[in-house]
C-alpha cells in the first residue's frame, strides 16, 4: 500500500507507531448496523492477537430460511495490505473495500488481521495466514456455517496482501484444509520487489503512493535478519519460483492478477504474470490506468474490478 499512514520505526528493534489512519468498527446486529454488508470479529489465535473479521451481504442473512434451501455463497479470504509493517483488518479503507466487494460480489469475506513487522517478520504473517485457512475446520461461526461454500474458496490480498495469499496457497498446497476447498488466487496491486531495479521501479522511483525507498524500507524491516530482496519472500520469478508455480498448477487453481499502469510495481506483476503463463497456469489479468492501490484509495473506482472479479469467480 501507499506510504501514507502508520510511517515504519527507525529503531526496528522497537514496536511501531499508532495508526494515523482511521478504523471501523464491525457491525454484526442487523438491527443496529447501518450498511447493507454486516460485518463481526472472531478471535484467531488469541496467544498473536490476531482475528478474522467476517463480511456478510445482509439480504443473505434476512433472507435465509432453516426450512428451504439456500444458496451458498463463494469464501474469499482476504489480506490487507500495509507493505507488511502497517495497517489493520480494521482500517477503513480496507473495511470499505471488502464491504463493497461482498455486496458486489456476492460473498462472504473473511478480512484477516495478521501479525505485524518488524516485531514479527516474515514468515509470521505467512504463518497467521495459513491458520486462517484451519479455522474453517473447527469453527461452528453460523455465518459460515449456514452460507459459506466451502468448495469455492479463493485467497485474496492487495499489495503486501496479494504477497500474503500468494505465499499462504504456496503453503497450503501441503496442508490437510478438511472440506475448504481453494479454487483461485485473487491478487490485487501484489507486492514483491527484488535486488535489481525493473523499469517502472526507475521511472517512478519518486512515485507518491509507493516511493522507492518506502518499498525497500519496508522489505528492510520485514525480510528475516540478514536476507536481501533476492529472498523467495519477496522476488517471486527467483529461485525456486518455477517450483512454486508447478505447485499452483498441479492444483488446478487458477490466477487473476490486477494491477495499474501507474504502479511502480507494474513490471514486477508481469513478470509474474509470465512466469505463470509459461507454466500453463490459466492467469487472467485485469490492467488500468492509476495508482498502486488504487481501488483501496479510491473506492468509486472498484466497480469494474468488482465486475472482472465475479466474472473471474464464477467462470
Amino acid at each position: 500500500m501507499s506510504s501514507s499512514g502508520q510511517n515504519p520505526p527507525s529503531d526496528p528493534s522497537k514496536p511501531s507507531q499508532p495508526l494515523l489512519l482511521p478504523s471501523s468498527p464491525a457491525e454484526p446486529d442487523p438491527s443496529t448496523a447501518t450498511s447493507s454488508v454486516l460485518s463481526k470479529d472472531i478471535p484467531l489465535n488469541p496467544t498473536n492477537q490476531t482475528f478474522v473479521r467476517l463480511f456478510l451481504p445482509r439480504k443473505t442473512l434476512e433472507g435465509y430460511s432453516s426450512s428451504t434451501t439456500n444458496q451458498k455463497l463463494p469464501l474469499i479470504f482476504y489480506y490487507h495490505g500495509g507493505g507488511f509493517v502497517r495497517l489493520s483488518a480494521t482500517s477503513t479503507p480496507f473495511h470499505v473495500f471488502c464491504s463493497n466487494m461482498a455486496l458486489h460480489l456476492q460473498a462472504i469475506i473473511v478480512s484477516v488481521e495478521y501479525r505485524l513487522a518488524p516485531q514479527h517478520r516474515l514468515p509470521a504473517a505467512y504463518d497467521d495466514a495459513v491458520e486462517a485457512l484451519h479455522w474453517i475446520k473447527t469453527t461452528h461461526e453460523d455465518w459460515i456455517a449456514k452460507f459459506a461454500d466451502l468448495s469455492s474458496c479463493f485467497l485474496m490480498g492487495t499489495s503486501a496482501g496479494g504477497n500474503i495469499a500468494y505465499h499462504a496457497a504456496i503453503r497450503a498446497f501441503e496442508e490437510d484444509l478438511g472440506p475448504l476447498i481453494i479454487r483461485g488466487l485473487l491478487l490485487h496491486h501484489p507486492f514483491f520487489g527484488g535486488a535489481e531495479r525493473t523499469g517502472s521501479e526507475l521511472r517512478m522511483e519518486n512515485d507518491q503512493f509507493l516511493p522507492l525507498h518506502a518499498s525497500d524500507q519496508a522489505w528492510k524491516l520485514s525480510l528475516p535478519v540478514g536476507a536481501n530482496r533476492d529472498h523467495e519472500y519477496c522476488c517471486a520469478v527467483a529461485g525456486a519460483g518455477s517450483d512454486r508455480c508447478d505447485r499452483i498448477l498441479k492444483m488446478g487453481w487458477r490466477v487473476f492478477v490486477a494491477g495499474c499502469y501507474g504502479d511502480p510495481l507494474i513490471d514486477r506483476q508481469m513478470e509474474l504474470v509470465k512466469m505463470f503463463e509459461g507454466k500453463g497456469v490459466e492467469t487472467v489479468t485485469y490492467y488500468s490506468e492509476g495508482n498502486h492501490g488504487l481501488e483501496i484509495t479510491e473506492p468509486s473506482k472498484a466497480h469494474y474490478l468488482f465486475l472482472a472479479l465475479k466474472c473471474f469467480i464464477s467462470g
